[in-house]
């Protein structure tokens, strides 16, 4: 499909054209691009906003859940007069007033078994934003079995840690290399008990932003095959092997 970009949107996206990474070929790239958010929490909102605001051109997101008051400090796309609304309805409405070429695909249903394989297949690029490693490894072995690159990450306290797998890669290790090494519950990612500071979301959504724009663009160094570590309590910034198994 051919894209020609118009006076506005040259205008609009004027501040990352002129990178040379990037140019109209690349902005070209970002718009035909089809990118699905599943969870619009504290990663999901700051994921698509961004992407939105670089001119992706279909972003699909998926959360059955309901907007409340403790969602407001780190779900940056939501605030007060949007509680108890869908948070998916009110994502798109928002995303829209950003950029209003944009096409948001709403899936206003829990990511489960029954329905992950038709969803996952519409889109070239797979963000995980959601809150619990059952969601997790499901999006992982889904993502996994359709060759499709994606996007992890997970948040608690001041900590996040980003992972990025290209499944079209057989040689790729995957989440599951992760849980089976270091053993972590879903005891970790339980904002309720454990608590996060609603910056640290927000950094760490975008950096999963900015891991997908590269990919679409095929720039700059790649996570696959890694897991980055941040604590943003002390500033410490860590990059780890993973093993495949």
């Amino acid at each position: 499909m051919k894209i020609k970009l118009n006076k506005n949107q040259i205008e609009m996206f004027s501040r990352q054209i002129v990178l040379k990474n990037i140019g109209i070929i690349g902005q070209e790239k970002i718009i035909k691009s089809k990118v699905l958010i599943i969870g619009m929490g504290g990663l999901g909102c700051p994921v698509a906003e961004f992407l939105v605001r670089a001119g992706v051109g279909t972003i699909g997101i998926v959360d059955s859940d309901s907007i409340d008051l403790s969602n407001i400090h780190r779900q940056s796309l939501f605030n007060i007069s949007d509680l108890k609304k869908s948070k998916v309805d009110v994502a798109k409405k928002k995303l829209k007033k950003i950029n209003s070429k944009a096409k948001i695909d709403c899936y206003k249903t829990r990511f489960n078994k029954k329905n992950c394989s038709s969803i996952v297949k519409k889109f070239n690029f797979i963000v995980d934003g959601s809150d619990n490693f059952e969601t997790k490894l499901l999006i992982n072995d889904i993502c996994k079995k359709e060759r499709k690159f994606l996007v992890t990450a997970a948040i608690s306290k001041f900590d996040g840690h980003i992972f990025t797998f290209n499944f079209k890669d057989k040689k790729s290790p995957c989440l599951r290399s992760f849980f089976q090494e270091y053993e972590i519950l879903d005891d970790v990612l339980d904002c309720q008990f454990e608590g996060v500071l609603g910056t640290v979301a927000n950094i760490v959504g975008t950096i999963q932003a900015n891991e997908i724009l590269k990919k679409i663009l095929k720039i700059g160094k790649s996570l696959n095959g890694k897991i980055l570590i941040i604590d943003l309590l002390n500033l410490n910034f860590r990059k780890v092997n993973l093993r495949k198994v």
